[in-house]
């Protein structure tokens, strides 16, 4: 089997397992929340990597951000940080949100994990992304951001991978917020890269790189986290402790009809597409791990 088709098998199987065989995970299913936690954990076991739990309890229940470090070789103190959260939505068995996400999470650490970066590269799977945590103090990316700012962590970028397996090429699938219509494409085939304006300049850095490894369509834009869904996931934590964060997107509700829904399973996901985002992905992140963030 060649590179290619593995990383295509390796995330149809982390999705399947996460939104098939566990399904909803969230505080209402300790349970299975416990067992995607867990599942996470196995993996990055099984690629040679300790893992570190953040623990905490929410009415009783104890939730886990779980993060495992690839070292660089030359710069330590300075950390790309790519994360997802492996919970869902009441009522979704989460496919795609964000089942995705962490299928490209565990699959980025893999590669990494025989790779020879510069500066640490940081995989950080975040418990309660979404509600009733999302904004508030239980939020798993707002405590672990408030714990790495406590820590001094010197952290040049947040990569939010945030529900990514949903792609159209047809006219007329794509939706966006008043105004930026104007300025992108109508066609829900591309991955886009959103940050704030402070965000920008690191924004523009990944683009590059990913630009420069892979032909997969990229939108970019830089602008007010107000914006509905712009600050809609783990990278808004980052944005409040004063780091440079991006979150990358298919765009979700935006483009994605079965977001937040019971239909969000396995078979709604263009693996082939999610597949190609991986690959680009690692790429533009390697390139970054070996020249810098900042």
């Amino acid at each position: 089997m060649d590179s290619g088709n593995f990383l295509s098998c390796a995330l149809r199987a982390h999705v399947e397992h996460l939104a098939g065989t566990i399904g909803e995970r969230n505080v209402h299913h300790p349970l299975k929340l416990h067992a995607a936690a867990h599942y996470i954990a196995h993996q990055w076991s099984l690629q040679g990597y300790h893992v570190v739990r953040q623990t905490y309890e929410v009415g009783g229940i104890t939730c886990e951000n779980l993060e495992v470090t690839r070292l660089g070789n030359a710069r330590k103190n300075e950390i790309l940080l790519v994360g997802a959260h492996y919970d869902t939505v009441r009522g979704s068995p989460g496919a795609n949100d964000n089942g995705t996400g962490v299928a490209a999470l565990l699959e980025l650490s893999r590669l990494f994990a025989v790779a020879h970066p510069e500066l640490t590269v940081r995989f950080v799977a975040f418990v309660n992304e979404e509600a009733p945590f999302f904004a508030n103090r239980m939020q798993g990316s707002m405590v672990y951001a408030r714990a790495a700012k406590a820590r001094g962590d010197r952290i040049g970028l947040m990569a939010s991978l945030e529900t990514i397996g949903c792609y159209f090429d047809a006219p007329k699938t794509q939706a966006y917020p008043p105004i930026f219509k104007y300025f992108h494409p109508d066609r829900g085939n591309f991955i886009g890269f959103v940050s704030n304006f402070r965000s920008r300049s690191a924004m523009r850095r990944l683009a590059k790189a990913f630009r420069a490894h892979s032909d997969f369509p990229l939108e970019t834009t830089a602008t007010f986290p107000f914006i509905p869904g712009v600050g809609w996931s783990d990278h808004r934590s980052f944005w409040i402790e004063g780091y440079p964060a991006v979150m990358i997107t298919d765009t979700a509700f935006h483009r994605y009809h079965h977001y937040h829904l019971p239909s969000d399973t396995p078979d709604k996901i263009a693996f082939p597409e999610l597949t190609r985002v991986t690959a680009g992905l690692y790429a533009a992140f390697a390139e970054l791990a070996r020249g810098g963030v900042t």
